[in-house]
């Protein structure tokens, strides 16, 4: 193109523009006719020649504007709007690749912004360590913290953001309140986070569940220390249930009086096991024990299931290789009794009379409909009857809740009376049992006071935060004169018939006294209010004079044993003492003669023959007439009230009695049920719901472990809030195991 320009461009400047050209004005001489043609064709060439050059210049400019046209057009660079780029540079490394830097740490990513894109950019400047904004301030803002549950005053702190602080806040709060872990993705929390603290990064279901564990290995590590920090020994209540998933998963749950003399107790394992049979149980529990360290087990408290036999048989022959067991694990087997009343009461209502039955239809029939409900609401009021609470069907499996339903009936006496009377299809559908009567009421508050005593029995001994072991005795005892005022002065023949196979039943298990665990009859002795002279009062009562001081015998004897037991691991033998000897004097023993008689290596050697004289004596069998045992069983007793707390009277006794007071703290810690370890599948049921399923068994221990590591110090276990789903647990597990 360059060519034809300069082509055009030279034919141009050839051609020439001539001043005689007809461009303007020109000279026209008088000439002759010839000439003058001659002249007109010279004029008429150059014209010509004129053409050729305005079309010469005319084909330049058309090449020029095609030039133009051709030429790209260069885009107006756009300014870099993101705020990112204040704290990015950017550059164009050796590969030509597009690149930044951050100005605070120096590192590096790609940052072509039609590729990468600015997300990585600052999704750095959030964690970047150098970042100021990033950075704890250590200014703090005075607030009021509300405080936790046990709290009721607001207390004034120094406050200042803390990022991590408020990501453990926020896993103690999904632990605790049992929320999913897509929580801290759904719109209402995002929300409320924006707006009471913007700078709070919220994390992602991922890191809350990485959270939660990390969490749980930490506390993991606070509770490990406890327990070994320790200087008693260790109960367990253990248990077994299986799962929506179809998993079987065993609860173990530890139990121990601390240095500070507080009843304490954590939930160590919440595990699969590989099904319910006795052998696996035992295993199970074996190597949860290896794991935590724990070898100075005491007891272990079970349901009556054959399999716990099998398990608790296996355990005591591990237990014997660890050499730490108390008499060789002779008193390690603790029964259930929360369990055992329940297969009592059980044996009753199966023969439970015509009356119960009555009053189960009535209630049946009123809860039919709304409109029965409501009209049965109406006589109540009109009868003036001063229950408030609504009718409650009973599940014929479920003790407690027949004796619920008959409690809560037999306030509407007068309502159902009145029921009866202006509803006609009431007696016509209780055709074939009947409608309650006067004397069917009677049998029912009969049977309710009978009851009583058990359900206030299983929710006392079913306690995790105050000590049971002590008042097994008074309990099992109060039992069975119940049974037995039952059997000889009831006028009601079915409740005399239930009574009868409830006594059968009871005498299995408590009839004699070697069918006890001793243990929680020696917890009776170390009640400071009870000693001996309680139970030969009251051994003589249930038993008789003979056979009650017979039994009184046993205890003594089971008792000797055991303080011997403690006094041989305990007491010091051959006690070294190398490192009391002090061979600095003092300044007012100087230019004194030391008297024989004050010689340190003689009061050494003095207090070492007495250690082995009184070794001799245990191993012998002789006791020392004034040992502490005999010391606290001469003192009297204590004054019983309500505000006695046997636990800080041997807190403030132990000096007096530091052998027997080791014995005492870890008898005191023995659970005599094993609610502690069911009450756990309550919770396991609800994290593990038909919308978590999917959780592994991993992250279910960490969520149950936790939350009862967490909960440790608020609010115990309400056991009438969680006595149905135990019931349920219960009769699912009914075909685990041959209960005994």
């Amino acid at each position: 193109m360059s060519t034809v320009k300069e082509t055009a461009w030279h034919s141009a400047l050839d051609v020439g523009f001539d001043s005689s050209n007809n461009i303007g004005p020109q000279r026209v001489r008088v000439a002759s006719r010839s000439r003058r043609s001659k002249s007109m064709s010279q004029t008429d060439d150059k014209l010509a020649s004129n053409e050729r050059v305005v079309q010469n210049l005319q084909m330049l400019v058309d090449l020029e504007d095609e030039k133009e046209a051709i030429k790209p057009i260069k885009r107006r660079a756009t300014r870099k709007r993101s705020k990112v780029w204040d704290h990015f540079d950017s550059f164009t490394n050796e590969k030509g690749e597009n690149k930044s830097t951050c100005r605070y740490c120096g590192k590096e990513y790609f940052s072509s912004t039609r590729i990468h894109g600015t997300s990585a950019l600052l999704g750095h400047l959030k964690v970047c360590a150098s970042y100021p904004q990033n950075k704890p301030s250590n200014q703090t803002q005075l607030a009021f913290q509300t405080g936790d549950v046990n709290e009721n005053k607001p207390n004034l702190i120094a406050w200042k953001f803390d990022q991590q602080a408020i990501r453990k806040a926020l896993c103690h709060m999904i632990i605790v309140d049992e929320l999913a872990f897509k929580f801290v993705e759904r719109q209402g929390f995002k929300h409320f986070i924006n707006v009471c603290q913007p700078s709070f990064q919220i994390p992602s279901r991922i890191t809350v569940t990485r959270d939660c564990y990390q969490l749980y290995l930490e506390e993991k590590k606070k509770v490990r220390a406890q327990i070994q920090e320790n200087v008693g020994r260790i109960c367990f209540t253990t248990d077994t249930w299986t799962s929506l998933q179809k998993v079987n998963y065993m609860c173990v749950t530890a139990h121990f009086v601390d240095n500070d003399w507080r009843l304490q107790k954590r939930v160590l394992s919440f595990s699969p096991v590989l099904s319910h049979r006795g052998n696996d149980i035992g295993k199970a529990l074996e190597m949860c024990l290896l794991e935590w360290g724990i070898d100075n087990v005491f007891t272990i408290t079970v349901d009556n299931a054959s399999s716990n036999d099998v398990a608790i048989t296996y355990l005591k022959e591990k237990f014997a290789n660890w050499e730490k067991c108390i008499l060789g694990g002779k008193w390690t087997h603790i029964r259930c009794v929360a369990h055992i009343m329940n297969l009592i009461v059980q044996d009753g209502l199966n023969h439970i009379g015509e009356s119960v039955e009555r009053v189960r239809a009535a209630v049946k029939y009123v809860r039919q409909s709304p409109a029965r409900i409501k009209s049965f609401k109406s006589f109540a009021e009109i009868e003036k009857c001063c229950s408030t609470k609504n009718l409650v069907l009973d599940v014929p499996t479920r003790w407690n809740s027949t004796y619920l339903m008959l409690e809560t009936t037999q306030a509407y006496e007068r309502a159902f009376s009145r029921f009866d009377a202006e509803n006609l299809h009431f007696r016509e559908d209780l055709e074939n049992t009947g409608v309650p009567r006067i004397a069917d009421w009677k049998n029912v508050r009969r049977l309710i006071g009978f009851l009583e005593h058990f359900y206030d029995l299983t929710l006392k001994v079913s306690g995790t935060k105050y000590v049971t072991a002590h008042s097994f005795l008074d309990d099992i005892t109060c039992i069975a004169v119940v049974l037995k005022k039952c059997l000889n002065e009831a006028d009601d023949v079915g409740l005399k018939d239930m009574a009868k196979f409830m006594k059968s039943k009871f005498d299995k298990y408590y009839g004699v006294i070697e069918k006890m665990n001793m243990l929680v009859v020696v917890a009776s002795v170390l009640d400071p209010r009870n000693k001996f002279e309680y139970l030969e009062v009251l051994f003589t009562d249930v038993y008789g004079k003979v056979d009650g001081s017979s039994i009184v015998q046993i205890v003594k004897e089971s008792m000797n044993d055991l303080y011997d037991e403690y006094m041989r691991i305990h007491a010091p033998h051959n006690t070294t003492h190398s490192s009391t000897y002090d061979h600095s004097s003092s300044s007012s023993s100087l230019g004194k003669r030391v008297s024989p008689v004050d010689i340190e290596p003689a009061k050494i050697l003095k207090e070492k023959f007495r250690n082995e004289m009184k070794r001799r004596k245990i191993e012998s069998g002789v006791r020392d007439s004034k040992s502490e045992l005999d010391k606290y069983l001469k003192e009297e007793t204590e004054v019983d009230s309500v505000q006695f707390d046997i636990l800080n009277w041997w807190k403030v006794n132990s000096p007096r009695f530091p052998i027997l007071s080791l014995m005492a703290r870890d008898i005191m810690a023995i659970p005599i049920s094993s609610v502690a370890s069911e009450s756990v599948f309550s919770t396991g049921g609800r994290v593990l719901d038909a919308f978590r399923s999917s959780l592994t068994p991993k992250i279910v221990q960490t969520l149950i472990c936790m939350q009862d590591w967490l909960r440790a110090s608020s609010t115990p276990i309400d056991i009438e809030e969680i006595w149905e789903d135990l019931q349920q647990i219960e009769e699912e597990e009914g075909t685990a195991g041959n209960v005994t």
